[in-house]
């Protein structure tokens, strides 16, 4: 009997774990006789032959596994060549693997078709959605993404209350997502179970106009003293360029200069206005404590749905989500070819953004990934 491979790519997730729990039931629910094999720290494991085996996993593992965040068998960013993609493909023949599932973003989704390419004829490769920016292609929404977006709803809501009791700044916070303001927009929901929207939300689709974004700052915080201002990390300008130069840039993976510090260092020195920057940085994509109960499911989901196609011979794939109803929400799952995905990303639409805001759409769209918001109490109304 072949084995069966996993690895993981990109950054980690609050459910990518889920995933890993997702193939490794279907495969104890077929009867599967083939090891299975984990690579540590992704494609780097792969070229190194460093495999872990989860044949024998026990349920308790299993049930430790899914409430655990981040990844426990290790990712990584590495660019691969083509003399790489090579050294796979003679690994994968070498260790007896007939199953490769590789579970990422856009830039995992190109190596799994890239290594289809190469071993489609003996190994089944197919692809497991992941990413917190919610950027892949041909899906209504990514497992990873949910979670994020609860911390960041949450999380804003709970600022605002703080900037509410003592309303005498500016309060400027930066949200990952990349190129892409899924997350960002997520802030939207502070408003969800009583309670406000961000003041202003910034995303990457809307070019930034820094006199705009002045004028509506100091006239916000005129008529209320405390103003919450929330911003994605690829923020553009109008010619498309980042508002703050990258820091580093490796690969496809870019480590991006500190907006919300740019940002509330305008407001201090153009507007004579207190301003403080605040950045939740991997805090939002780890929390298990804010997890989707949505997420958590939907991980499982693309995980055991991967398995058992691969075990039916359906390479080339990876594991779409489409939306069927939002009231009541329905999903299903669907096979995506490959290529449709390979470094295809997905933006914020228009229908989904307004001026310094988000539509109603998109608060409907996302409320029933995220969950119920906390409720608070106020006497300053």
């Amino acid at each position: 009997m072949k084995n069966l491979l996993i690895a993981q790519g990109g950054a980690p997730t609050a459910v990518i774990n889920n995933s890993l729990v997702g193939v490794i039931r279907q495969l104890q629910k077929s009867a599967f006789d083939g090891k299975i094999l984990a690579a540590k720290y992704g494609t780097s494991g792969i070229l190194k032959e460093d495999f872990v085996d989860l044949t024998n996993i026990s349920q308790t593992q299993l049930d430790l596994l899914s409430a655990t965040p981040a990844t426990a068998i290790g990712t990584s960013r590495l660019p691969l060549t083509d003399t790489d993609y090579a050294t796979i493909a003679e690994i994968l023949q070498k260790r007896n693997i007939g199953y490769v599932l590789f579970n990422g973003g856009n830039g995992t989704m190109e190596a799994c078709g890239k290594v289809h390419d190469l071993v489609k004829d003996s190994v089944v490769c197919v692809g497991i959605p992941k990413t917190i920016d919610n950027d892949i292609a041909e899906c209504d929404h990514t497992p990873g993404y949910a979670s994020c977006a609860r911390y960041i709803a949450a999380s804003v809501k709970e600022t605002m209350q703080d900037v509410k009791s003592l309303p005498i700044h500016v309060c400027v916070i930066e949200v990952m997502g990349r190129n892409v303001g899924w997350l960002t927009a997520a802030s939207a929901l502070a408003a969800n179970n009583g309670g406000q929207q961000p003041d202003m939300i910034l995303c990457p689709e809307i070019p930034f106009d820094q006199d705009k974004f002045l004028t509506t700052v100091e006239q916000k915080y005129r008529q209320k003293g405390g103003v919450t201002v929330v911003v994605s990390e690829g923020l553009k300008d109008s010619l498309g360029e980042v508002i703050v130069p990258p820091i580093f840039t490796v690969g496809r993976a870019t480590y991006f200069g500190d907006v919300s510090a740019h940002l509330a260092n305008l407001v201090i020195r153009q507007l004579g206005i207190k301003a403080r920057s605040e950045k939740p940085g991997i805090l939002q994509r780890c929390s298990m404590q804010y997890a989707s109960k949505v997420d958590i499911s939907e991980a499982q989901l693309v995980g055991r749905e991967a398995a058992r196609v691969a075990l039916e011979g359906i390479g080339g794939v990876m594991i779409g989500i489409d939306r069927v109803s939002t009231q009541p929400y329905v999903i299903k799952t669907k096979l995506v070819p490959i290529a449709k995905v390979m470094l295809n990303e997905k933006r914020l639409p228009n229908n989904y953004l307004s001026d310094y805001g988000v539509s109603q759409d998109f608060v409907e769209w996302l409320t029933p990934l995220v969950g119920e918001m906390p409720r608070f109490i106020s006497f300053l109304d």
